[in-house]
């Protein structure tokens, strides 16, 4: 329990350093969001097919709707800890983050959570133009909807960054985690509704869809802002979404204690 209460203490403290650290390196910072912007992509080509007629429920202002609500949710809920610990591994940095008093991973949980407000400011220009552009029609929640919507963001972060956390543990066992991690990004932009809305799938893929992580780390928090779960399924959805996230952070936290003991007993 001290070690808990001790990271809580640390924590505001560890998010300053972050977000300093994020206004240091903002030109890096802007390139990075810069390469999320692939939904921008599938949203022209999506609105021009919509032009001649729906796909599905979805007219054009339908895919502006959801490719924004897309480019806005991974902004807020993305994670490159995969780099950042394959290099602190294979440099050695990682030892001088195991003498600390904090646990390693909620250092570099402050530090992608220090990002958030740059992210924010770059999301809000596109949350208004999307109103405009949509009428307003997918984009009035209620409180109590806010409030699940934000959870899902919260659960799609841990997702994300857990899963970061696991594929970059690997890199205690083999050469580089980040071949790994293409191979995740790849199903991720399938699966996640990254580049089609998963309504659109094919029937047997879609069901494939719904039951893996990758939805609840995108998918489902875009569902919810635009309109297109049903209210009456938000619960249950954030439910599985959070033990996805807890599932996820368990076997994260194995893979890392696992990786550590070796990363000690080469001489780390």
């Amino acid at each position: 329990m001290s070690a808990l209460s001790r990271a809580a203490r640390a924590f505001p403290t560890l998010l300053r350093v972050g977000v300093a650290a994020a206004l240091a390196y903002r030109a890096e910072m802007l390139i990075w969001m810069l390469t999320t912007t692939m939904p921008l992509v599938s949203l022209a080509l999506w609105s021009a097919v919509a032009e001649s007629g729906p796909v599905g429920r979805f007219g054009a202002r339908d895919f502006t709707a959801y490719f924004l609500a897309i480019l806005i949710v991974r902004q807020l809920t993305g994670s490159w800890l995969v780099w950042e610990m394959n290099m602190d591994i294979k440099s050695g940095a990682l030892s001088q983050r195991l003498l600390r008093p904090i646990h390693p991973l909620i250092t570099y949980a402050a530090d992608n959570l220090a990002a958030l407000p740059l992210r924010a400011m770059l999301c809000l220009p596109i949350a208004i133009i999307a109103l405009v552009a949509t009428s307003g029609e997918r984009f009035e929640p209620t409180a109590f909807e806010l409030g699940i919507w934000a959870a899902s963001l919260v659960g799609a972060w841990a997702i994300n960054f857990f899963t970061m956390a696991l594929i970059g543990s690997l890199a205690f066992v083999i050469e580089s985690s980040t071949a790994v991690f293409d191979v995740y990004l790849a199903a991720f932009m399938i699966f996640a509704g990254y580049l089609v809305p998963i309504e659109l799938f094919p029937s047997w893929l879609g069901d494939i869809a719904r039951v893996l992580p990758f939805r609840y780390s995108l998918a489902f928090p875009v569902e919810l802002i635009t309109g297109l779960l049903p209210p009456g399924r938000a619960l249950t959805e954030l439910g599985v979404q959070w033990a996805f996230a807890a599932g996820t952070a368990a076997v994260a936290l194995v893979a890392w204690r696992a990786g550590v003991r070796r990363f000690s007993a080469f001489g780390g």
